[in-house]
């Protein structure tokens, strides 16, 4: 079994396939755990048993609010690769005591496992309950992510062709001069149908019928011919969630728990209202210091923005799409979706850091530092998120948050900055001496 890189936390299997369990560490004394034996999964290994650390079977489960990550001897180590998470610790404490902050919860994986996971700050302002690991907040458009795995891995099971037409799958979304006969389900997946950015958001948000939006998109001008230009969508993204549907006749949710959440053990994950606030602790939308009722419009276009989770399942997204669940996701699957299509331009301070920044098909890609890194970052109305990973070194940072705040962004280069061993920068903008200058973005 591969050992950590960097001192044991925590014990408990993360699924990476079948076969390929990872270990992490922790005291008895911080862990509560039940083994979870389940008839007719045999060739699933375990985690070796040793004195003050938990057996469970070969995929991941929810962890109780009593089961939070902490280090032994209170104090985070130092990583001999680069990140220092007793650093990166300290910072996010600051950072949730910012005015603009209400909660937050962050995971690292490293070298492929799950090495950092806590939670910050209150899930609303009101009640003041502690966000721990298992808090269940929204992804906003790292949903999209969700989508176009689950299209590219229905395409290599040839249920569909990513050269395939629109109009073939998705006969709710009409182009201008009917460009759906001939736009791709690549160039949906990839933001590349040529009409206006953002088209028809506020009628959504008003509280329109997606499918009746998706008719009128035929009203518009088209600013280039599909495939020409990068024009961020929501409403007509959400087309690939009918294709996924019309292509094996199953519903959009079900397809995505049956075929991605629960093989990977993401539990706590869903893609409705509903499941997040009947979530045991579920993170409140706050704005400018006070917490509202949450707004289900996105939850109507599933596949560009409804789906939530705690951080541990984010986590374990993101494992899998570094390639360590390649039973249920195979590389050549996480190939197609992670492939650049189109240049775009940078949106923020944070973003201008990277370079090459490009739209693959529901993630993103970048360079910094000569490192390719992939990731996306998502908004509705209360909540933040982001993920960020390089795929070569197999780690990256993932990170959901219930407020308005773009501070929490500057985590990504951070942590990224620490294992690259790149000079230290407040881009978490916590520090006085340091000025801000970070524009907010949708």
């Amino acid at each position: 079994m591969k050992q950590s890189a960097h001192p044991p936390l925590y014990a408990m299997r993360i699924p990476a396939g079948p076969e390929k369990g990872k270990t992490l560490h922790r005291k008895r004394s911080l862990l509560t755990v039940g083994v979870l034996m389940i008839a007719g999964l045999a060739g699933l290994g375990c985690a070796t048993m040793r004195s003050g650390e938990a057996k469970v079977a070969g995929f991941a489960f929810p962890l109780s609010p009593a089961q939070r990550l902490v280090p032994q001897g209170g104090t985070w180590p130092k990583d001999g690769k680069g990140i220092d998470y007793a650093r990166l610790d300290e910072r996010l404490q600051r950072l949730v005591g910012q005015g603009d902050m209400t909660g937050l919860a962050v995971g690292i994986v490293q070298n492929g496992e799950l090495s950092f996971v806590k939670g910050y700050g209150e899930t609303d302002r009101v009640h003041g309950q502690p966000v721990t690991e298992n808090t269940v907040f929204r992804w906003a458009s790292l949903s999209k992510g969700v989508a176009a795995t689950l299209i590219a891995k229905l395409a290599d099971e040839k249920k569909l062709s990513l050269n395939d037409p629109i109009a073939r799958w998705a006969p709710s979304l009409h182009l201008p001069r009917q460009a759906e006969q001939r736009a791709t389900v690549l160039e949906l997946l990839s933001q590349r149908l040529g009409i206006a950015r953002n088209a028809y958001d506020g009628e959504l948000e008003g509280g329109a019928d997606p499918r009746i939006i998706r008719a009128k998109l035929a009203s518009l001008d088209l600013l280039c011919q599909p495939g020409q230009c990068f024009s961020y969508q929501n409403v007509a993204f959400d087309a690939a969630g009918e294709i996924a549907e019309r292509a094996t006749g199953k519903r959009y949710a079900d397809l995505v728990e049956q075929q991605l959440f629960r093989p990977l053990g993401m539990m706590s994950a869903s893609l409705t209202r509903q499941g997040l606030e009947s979530a045991p602790s579920w993170a409140r939308p706050t704005r400018g210091g006070h917490s509202f009722a949450v707004n289900d419009a996105y939850y109507r276009i599933p596949a560009a923005g409804g789906v939530n989770s705690s951080i541990v399942d984010l986590a374990l997204w993101m494992r899998a799409q570094m390639g360590e669940a390649d039973q249920i996701i195979p590389q050549r699957v996480l190939d197609t979706v992670h492939s650049p299509h189109i240049a775009t331009r940078r949106m923020t301070n944070y973003d201008r850091a990277m370079t090459d920044a490009s739209y693959a098909l529901g993630w993103r890609d970048y360079n910094y530092d000569g490192h390719r890194l992939i990731g996306h970052r998502g908004a509705v109305n209360g909540y933040r998120s982001l993920i960020l990973f390089d795929p070569a070194l197999k780690t990256g940072v993932v990170a959901l948050w219930n407020s308005e705040s773009n501070r929490p962004v500057g985590l990504q280069l951070e942590m990224f900055d620490m294992l690259y061993h790149r000079p230290a920068h407040d881009w978490l903008q916590i520090d006085s001496r340091i000025g801000g200058g970070i524009r907010r973005t949708r």
